[in-house]
Formats: structure tokens, sequence, C-alpha cells
């Protein structure tokens, strides 16, 4: 929605007929769709008029208007941790610096196909890094209205894109095998739905994550919340994104990622990880002056742990198979999980848009259909809410200092909203242009 909001203001702009008129921008009272609305109106600012967050995050303010509500996570429970608009400004920020998203040569169509379950459900969180996607099964199928797909399903796209490593963070649904024998690495790295990851599995991670020859393709059950926090490990060390910036960009991509005690995890980590990154870049300055070239980074930091304890992190490959197998029986016992509720949550998703034209299906061939007969979803049953990437709250929690310092106004107080929305779907008419 970023997108298609920025190519419609910017065909507004570029009209000789409104070469001097305003383009008002208006929306509902509603506070959650004025923080949608604010986020869009900012992001423009921030991508084209080369506002910085702050500036733009204080024309926001500006005014006698009622404060935003901050955005939460997909969870179904009460928010623990709120994301600011401005929090939302300075990710996107982040992101255009490190070359993240280029609107230029951004195909809203293939991500708006691609992103959708019956399509392979992925999106990429890094270009040519990291792809973010829902886990594989066994056989293509539809299950309780679900369109499943097996690892063959997504070969074509990962070959064309360069994927040469799939990690799995769940537990063992498909075998390995079958990704290993088409030419890809595999590598399991389980840790139970909704929780957070060891210090050795983040720091496992990051290693096959730097040493990988191509992208790296990463999975849970859903692809949101175990997924999401590996990969914002990656992007806090080597990018240096603040804890609520890697959060905020991860779920622009990927709406819902990152959930419950996986954002304090982050914040908790964010200066070990700093550290990390800061170490890791050192080395490879250091590197390039002795040698004069470098042919692959290897910046795994074997004596820092991410606890901060400095002790070697040996046999990481050996990792316990008996372990991994309790730990996934365990999930099992617990009946339905997180990821099983937000994936059902997203197959009852609409289109995001009837206008986005031809849907590109060449990359990605289902067995159980043909490529021109993709899965199609009974959304007669749908909810009013569908997933989101940031969620609003009127829950008071823990908001970012540099937002603190600019709002001059206390968020508000109140109940839980029940109802999520979504920035990446912002399908209702709460912001129109005159």
């Amino acid at each position: 929605m970023l997108y298609r909001y920025c190519c419609k203001l910017n065909k507004k702009l570029k009209s000789f007929s409104l070469s001097r008129k305003k383009i008002v921008h208006y929306t509902s009272f509603d506070q959650r769709k004025r923080a949608n609305a604010a986020f869009l109106i900012g992001s423009y600012a921030v991508i084209y008029l080369k506002k910085t967050p702050e500036e733009t995050y204080r024309s926001l303010l500006s005014g006698s208007n009622p404060p935003y509500l901050p955005f939460r996570d997909a969870s179904f429970g009460n928010c623990t941790y709120n994301l600011t608009i401005l929090d939302c400004l300075q990710g996107i920020k982040k992101a255009l610096q490190h070359g993240f998203f280029d609107f230029k040569t951004f195909d809203v169509e293939e991500y708006e196909h691609y992103e959708r379950v019956e399509n392979g459900d992925f999106n990429w969180i890094v270009p040519g890094k990291f792809l973010a996607f829902s886990g594989p099964h066994p056989k293509s199928k539809i299950e309780n209205g679900y369109p499943l797909h097996a690892p063959e399903a997504y070969f074509p796209y990962f070959r064309k894109h360069n994927v040469t490593s799939i990690i799995r963070l769940n537990k063992k649904i498909y075998e390995a095998k079958r990704f290993t024998d088409a030419g890809f690495e595999h590598y399991d790295l389980f840790f139970i739905d909704g929780s957070t990851p060891s210090d050795s599995i983040v720091q496992r991670f990051l290693n096959i994550c730097e040493n990988a020859e191509g992208a790296v393709a990463v999975h849970c059950k859903a692809g949101l919340g175990r997924t999401g926090t590996l990969i914002a490990c990656y992007i806090m060390k080597h990018y240096r994104f603040t804890h609520a910036e890697a959060i905020a960009w991860i779920r622009i991509c990927r709406p819902g990622s990152i959930i419950g005690p996986q954002q304090h995890f982050l914040e908790e980590k964010q200066a070990m990880l700093w550290l990390q990154g800061d170490v890791c870049r050192s080395k490879q300055k250091q590197r390039s002056f002795e040698d004069g070239s470098m042919n692959r980074v290897l910046c795994g930091l074997d004596d820092v742990s991410i606890s901060g304890s400095f002790n070697k992190l040996q046999n990481l490959d050996r990792y316990g198979e008996n372990e991994f197998e309790d730990k996934a029986n365990l999930e099992s016992k617990n009946g339905m999980t997180q990821g099983d509720k937000l994936r059902a949550l997203k197959s009852r998703r609409q289109p995001r848009s009837a206008t986005t034209g031809a849907l590109r299906l060449e990359d990605m061939k289902l067995h159980t259909r043909s490529i021109s007969q993709p899965f199609r979803l009974n959304t007669s049953g749908g909810t009013e809410g569908s997933m989101s990437p940031l969620k609003s709250s009127r829950v008071t929690a823990a908001i970012s200092p540099s937002a603190k310092r600019i709002n001059r106004s206390p968020t508000s107080s109140g109940s839980n909203l029940k109802s999520p929305f979504s920035l990446n779907m912002f399908s209702t008419k709460a912001l129109l242009l005159r």
C-alpha cells in the first residue's frame, strides 16, 4: 500500500492542473485510521521530500489534534510493546539508506502475488539476502481452507532468485533431503512457537547467514514470529538498526512479524548485537587492508556470545537432535499454536486490490493444480480483522526514547482494540486525495 500511495501522490503532484493547488489528506476520527494515514504521509515525506523522520514526526504532531495510537504486534493477548509512527519512519529511513528498497524498480504486482497464501506466502525482507516464507509441507494441498505447498513448489523461484540456503525454525514436517537433493543447503534451528531463541541458536543463525553463498530463505510455521525475530538479529548486527527500526521494517515487508516476548528479546539484545557488528566490521576493514580484497565475509564472533560471556561456541552444527525432537513434541502437545492462528487469519484475507493487473505465476508451479489455476480461498467466512504488520493498541507500553522526546502529549490509554488493522492492507476509504 505504501508504494501505491506514493505513486498516486506523485502522479497528483506532477499533474499540470494541480501545479498551483494543495493536496488535502483527510481521514475519519478513528484513531487507528489516523495512525495509518499519518504513517503513509510521513513515509512519503521521508522517501521523496528527503525530510528526516524527526522533523516529519513533528509536523504530524503539530496542531491541536489528539495523539496517534501506537502500533502493536499481531499476538493474541495484551499489548506489552508499542511501536510509534516515529519508529516506523526511522525504519523506513534506515532501510532506504542501506538500499533495502527502490521504488523505481519495485514490482508491486509480484510482491502482492507471492505474499498471498495460495501463491507461496513469502516476502523479501532484505532483497537478495533474506526471504521469509511460510513453512512447506510434505505435499501441496488445501487443509482447513489453508493452501499448503510442498518444497518442490518453491524450487523454480528460489533458483531464479539465487536462494541457496533454507533455515527451518519449526518442527520437522517435511524431509530436509528434498531441499538438499535439489542442491540447496538446509539447516534446522528449532525453538518453540511464540518463544525467543537461545543464544546458541542466534549465534548459529548469524554464522549460517554470514557464510551463505546466496540468499537465505527462512521459515517457521507461519514465517512470522520466529522467522522475523532471527532476521531482525542479523539486521541489527550488520546494519545497526535499533530493535524498533528492525521490527517496524520487517512488519512493513511482512505483516504480522515478531510477536509477544520476541519484541522485548530484540530490545534486550540490541547492545550486544551492535557490539558484535562493530567488531565484525572492524575485522573486515582489517582484512581488506591486509589482503587487498575479500572473497568471502566471515564475521562470526567466536569469542563473544550474545549474552556477553566470553567463551567459544564450539560444535554448533551438532545441534542436539534429541532436544529438537523433545521440544517439537512439546509444541505439538500444546494444541493449536500461535503460528496456526496467524496463518488461519491470513488465509481469510481478501485480495489487496482489484486493479493489480495480471498475476505472475511462471516462477511457482504447484503440483496439485495447473500453473494457471492457483489455489482459491473461500473467503465467505472472513473476519473484519485481517492479520496486521503493525496493529494499533490503546494499551500504554514502552515507547522509544526518541518518540518520547518529540511527542508533546501522552499516549492515550484504555482497553485493547479487538480488531487488528494493517498498514500494508490499508483498504478502507480512510485517506482520500482531492
